[in-house]
């Protein structure tokens, strides 16, 4: 809303983007702790792991005691906050630049009620973009927040990502990136269309 010329009038998509991001950063919030939280619930049924957490409360009162909230739940917090910033400004771009494309010429794309096909297309290019935009920050953020102990520094962001850079190279940094993608491209695709055809019935009232 700030940033439209005119009430109601058309975004760039630059600013679509810009949107997304301060709502990633927004999501962040709720994010981390619970990333967290899944990321500790999977790694303890690796190879050669033992069962510590009995589930997501055991594990989040487990952290707290000993780390306490900042180091314990929040662990990994700013990494979260550095992924969703261009994860989310893929996100909504990703969706929105499909969704413009897909609208035929001379329509409003923000009146224009789309089919459902291309609307789940505009939700999967935006789960593809969101992916896109911030792959290697998720892998430093899974790693980050699956380590034993709190990160250390105030740049512990940059201290990882010279570790996993001297250990590997580049490569590291995508591991694990085409089933993310085939994961992605449903579940935006659900996503977007399920907002689209709420806000269409809201809208009807």
């Amino acid at each position: 809303k700030l940033q439209e010329p005119y009430p109601g009038g058309p975004l760039t998509l630059g600013q679509i983007g810009i949107a997304g991001a301060g709502a990633g950063i927004v999501n962040a919030v709720l994010a981390s702790p619970v990333e967290l939280l899944k990321i500790k619930l999977q790694a303890q049924y690796g190879t050669g792991s033992t069962v510590r957490y009995s589930g997501p409360v055991d594990c989040a009162q487990q952290l707290i005691k000993e780390y306490g909230v900042r180091h314990g739940l929040m662990r990994g917090y700013w990494v979260t906050v550095a992924r969703e910033i261009p994860g989310y400004a893929g996100f909504y771009a990703g969706f929105e630049g499909m969704k413009r494309f897909l609208t035929p010429k001379g329509e409003n794309p923000a009146t224009y009620p789309l089919g459902l096909f291309s609307l789940m297309a505009s939700g999967a290019t935006g789960g593809v973009c969101y992916w896109l935009a911030c792959y290697p920050l998720d892998m430093l953020k899974s790693m980050i927040q699956n380590q034993s102990n709190p990160p250390k520094g105030t740049f512990y962001i940059w201290d990882a990502t010279k570790q996993v850079y001297r250990e590997g190279g580049i490569k590291p940094f995508f591991r694990g990136f085409s089933p993310t993608i085939l994961r992605a491209v449903p579940a935006a695709a659900a996503t977007f269309t399920t907002y689209e055809l709420a806000m269409r019935t809201l809208s009807s009232f």
